[in-house]
């Protein structure tokens, strides 16, 4: 059976603490505004997927009885910071699978300042379920007391510039076109524009990574509602409704490891193989996508993607950021909202809001950030240890 998003929702991402708020303040505000997007009430709502990795267990229930105590089943996601996308996706499934015409998932993350550790919960290396992934790190760059995230991604981005002559500037490059798509995003935790210049002189994280070129800690969360075509016929969405063309969610195989690369460990094989599965369920390629947006939780993963997804050569992705190919007036518009460095990154939440922008970009409600008449938009949610979520919505 088809699915379809028939309406989304999100919080504008913040800074932690700077608003006083709870979790279930932030899913509130996010489901009711998925809802009130739909035009349903949430009595029609039949199963939750919630997701989150920093509050306690049931916090998917706390969360949705804020918008209301139906007694219909809620389930708890973690998934690291591919959460958001792994509720969307179990929501599909549901709807897809003929168990449910209406489901809503709900993302939301109160996070604490800081950088994050290892793995959700950080701290504790050697029984960290990522620890394999560091120890690859390890043997191959050693580890450093920079934060650990920065380190396997900077150490990713090394081995890149190594290989491929890719150049700080190239990975800055991104870095300032994610910046300057934020300030037309009023949901974006940041929206002040950096040059290339301003972003390789903050400060430096894990080289060659600098401050700018890292996503922040966030709190904030969004919603999606899912639901099945004879809901969309029944309660007349055709105008508003997206459907869900494909999805695919895939894992770590040996692959992962065997190259001993930091390259392969941060998952750019885990979205290449997701890639395939869902261009192939759905009959389009990268060549049909209109806009994409992306898991750039560090500017390196911005180019590796951009080489797993096909839409250049593998080692080409840094020359594909300079040439102006994923910004407005290029091949593609690549994070119009900003992407995760500048608008944030609210792990249980953000695999949604990027669902969430691409509804609205399709639908073409962006308002000053629209991208000129989309037929087709990608998403594409990872989590290290290991999760690729990727989906593809059409009009």
């Amino acid at each position: 059976m088809k699915a379809y998003i028939a309406g989304v929702g999100m919080t504008k991402f913040e800074k932690p603490e700077s608003r006083d708020w709870q979790y279930w303040d932030m899913a509130r505000e996010a489901g009711r505004a998925a809802l009130a997007d739909a035009g349903v009430d949430y009595g029609l709502v039949e199963q939750v997927a919630a997701g989150y990795c920093f509050q306690p267990s049931t916090a998917g229930q706390r969360a949705a009885y804020e918008l209301g105590l139906s007694g219909v089943p809620v389930y708890n996601v973690n998934n690291n910071c591919a959460t958001g996308a792994t509720a969307l996706m179990m929501a599909r499934q549901f709807v897809a699978g003929g168990m449910s015409d209406c489901v809503l998932a709900l993302g939301f993350e109160k996070m604490k300042r800081g950088a994050l550790g290892g793995g959700a919960d950080g701290g504790d290396f050697a029984s960290s379920p990522v620890a394999r992934h560091y120890g690859i790190m390890a043997a191959g760059h050693g580890f450093e007391m920079s934060p650990p995230t920065a380190q396997i991604f900077g150490n990713a981005a090394r081995e890149h510039m190594d290989r491929y002559g890719t150049t700080a500037a190239q990975l800055a490059a991104v870095a300032a076109k994610n910046h300057r798509h934020s300030a037309n995003n009023p949901n974006a935790q940041f929206r002040d524009v950096y040059g290339v210049e301003e972003i390789l002189a903050s400060k430096q994280i894990h080289a060659p990574l600098t401050k700018l070129q890292c996503s922040p800690t966030s709190d904030g969360a969004a919603a999606v509602l899912v639901v099945s075509e004879r809901f969309v016929v029944r309660h007349g969405l055709h105008g508003r409704a997206v459907e869900i063309a494909a999805q695919a969610m895939t894992t770590d195989t040996e692959a992962s490891f065997a190259s001993g690369t930091c390259m392969d460990v941060v998952g750019r094989g885990m979205t290449a193989a997701a890639a395939r599965q869902v261009y192939e369920a759905a009959g389009l390629g990268i060549e049909d996508v209109d806009v994409i947006e992306l898991h750039d939780c560090f500017s390196i993963n911005e180019l590796l993607t951009y080489e797993a997804l096909g839409m250049c050569a593998e080692g080409a992705s840094g020359a594909l950021a300079e040439s102006g190919a994923t910004t407005y007036g290029g091949r593609w518009v690549v994070n119009p909202s900003g992407g995760l460095i500048s608008k944030g990154h609210p792990l249980g939440a953000t695999g949604l809001a990027q669902a969430a922008e691409l509804v609205w970009q399709l639908r073409e409600e962006a308002g000053p950030r629209q991208v000129p008449s989309p037929r087709v938009g990608l998403s594409h949610n990872i989590g290290l240890g290991g999760a690729a979520v990727l989906t593809l919505l059409r009009r």
